[in-house]
């Protein structure tokens, strides 16, 4: 019975962490979303870590190129063409300070045709905070 217990308790030690990176993970997108909604795209992109890359039909892109995609296809005038959602956000950890999220993004208003599409995301934890490493969406 005394095992059982330590095995309880171990269990629910580990999925604390977890629950809590989840949180800030989850919460993190959300706030980023807000920031694109406002049209703030820098403060959209601060949620990508300077290194980041995105994988685009030629290759994997910097941040010069993952900026220069969002400004040309989905903003005009400094304000996005549509409003941006996350959904379906799934946390998996790889270690303390990476994890892997995957879920699914709707661009919708403005009268245009609503567009959505699913996303994978390597994170990494920061003195900053949760920053993507890597996005490969479509």
């Amino acid at each position: 019975m005394l095992f059982l217990m330590f095995a309880v308790a171990d269990t629910h030690a580990q999925t604390a962490p977890q629950n809590a990176a989840s949180k800030e993970i989850t919460d993190a997108m959300n706030n980023s979303a807000n920031e694109w909604n406002k049209g703030h795209l820098d403060a959209f992109m601060s949620l990508y870590d300077p290194s980041a890359t995105m994988m685009m039909p030629t290759g994997p892109a910097g941040m010069s190129g993952i900026k220069e995609l969002y400004q040309t296809k989905y903003f005009k005038d400094g304000m996005p063409k549509q409003n941006l959602k996350y959904t379906d956000m799934q946390v998996r950890m790889l270690g303390n300070d990476y994890a892997l999220l995957t879920g699914g993004f709707t661009l919708y208003g403005n009268n245009l045709p609503e567009r959505s599409g699913r996303y994978s995301l390597v994170m990494q934890h920061t003195k900053d905070g949760w920053k993507i490493l890597h996005d490969h969406s479509s």
